[in-house]
């Protein structure tokens, strides 16, 4: 097993990821890592913090996509940023994984056109993870990618959320909710509408019917779909939430489960190989959980059970 890391990106690279890996590392973690990046940079910290060169691999990248650079743009003039070496070693079969923190527009553009999209999907998509008040947790997408969606498109996503709540997040058949305004059939806008009907005749998921608001957090499903609009809406409000707990300086274990780096990062869903997004600001601790998410993904086959779903 062999996850990149785009040790250039994110506002606080390349000691951050760094000392991340140090956390992986003496959490035992046994994934051989390929670190993408500028070798002046990172051979003093990886000295500094003792990473054993038996466990890395250092790749050499000259340019850095910085966090406002035009994505598509980016990607085409810096074929030597971390970002782009990152990308061609997963298509090659260098590498079994990617993640980075850095420019989430080039990480998303080069998941989409480098990576092949799993066979039958229509549009990958990315998901969140929510803390559930009574300590479970929950998976929540579209939350960013697909601003705009089609009732077809949502009904993938609850394939796709079903299969990643049962292979990662260890859900057994996991129910699935339609956001809306309302529980009752018929209500919602045209999109949610046309997305009952098929939700409710796939057999592929557990359809528990539609979910308002108030049930984001309450565990009343496990996995929820909506376009990226809303979901992105409901992700960053999430944020809000450790946010202003910690300017309260509200000590509560619940709000604290809110720290976005105790899931690490976003994974696309729906392209062949694992894809991690981290957050600009992710530290240590991010990187740390976002090679554990990789390491998941990579174990349970993820994203081959989610293939067999389109493709039976």
């Amino acid at each position: 097993m062999n996850i990149g890391i785009d040790m250039m990106g994110g506002d606080y690279a390349p000691l951050e990821a760094v000392k991340g890996i140090r956390e992986y590392l003496d959490a035992n973690g046994t994934a051989r890592l390929t670190l993408i990046g500028d070798e002046t940079a990172l051979k003093p910290l990886l000295e500094e913090y003792k990473i054993p060169a038996t466990a890395v691999v250092v790749v050499n990248s000259t340019q850095v996509i910085g966090m406002h650079e035009h994505p598509t743009k980016a990607l085409k003039e810096k074929p030597e940023s971390s970002i782009s070496i990152g990308f061609h070693m997963l298509a090659k079969g260098s590498t079994d994984a990617f993640i980075s923190a850095g420019n989430t527009g080039a990480m998303l553009v080069g998941a989409l056109f480098s990576i092949k999209a799993v066979e039958g999907v229509i549009r990958p998509t990315i998901s969140t993870l929510i803390p559930m008040q009574n300590g479970g947790t929950g998976l929540l997408l579209d939350v960013g990618l697909n601003a705009d969606c089609k009732p077809e498109q949502l009904n993938q996503f609850a394939v796709m959320g079903s299969v990643y709540a049962q292979q990662v997040l260890g859900i057994d058949n996991p129910g699935v909710g339609l956001l809306n305004v309302g529980e009752e059939e018929g209500k919602g806008n045209l999109l949610a509408q046309a997305t009952y009907p098929l939700l409710k005749e796939n057999k592929d998921i557990n359809f528990i019917g539609n979910i308002e608001g108030r049930d984001v957090f309450q565990s009343k499903a496990d996995v929820m779909v909506c376009e990226g609009f809303t979901g992105n809406i409901i992700l960053k409000m999430a944020e809000s939430i450790y946010d202003i707990s910690r300017g309260q300086q509200i000590e509560n274990d619940y709000f604290n489960r809110f720290n976005f780096e105790n899931y690490g990062g976003t994974p696309v869903l729906g392209v062949a190989k694992p894809v991690i997004i981290g957050h600009g600001i992710s530290g240590a601790r991010a990187f740390r959980q976002m090679i554990g998410v990789a390491e998941k993904m990579i174990e349970t086959k993820v994203l081959e059970e989610m293939g067999k779903k389109f493709t039976s």
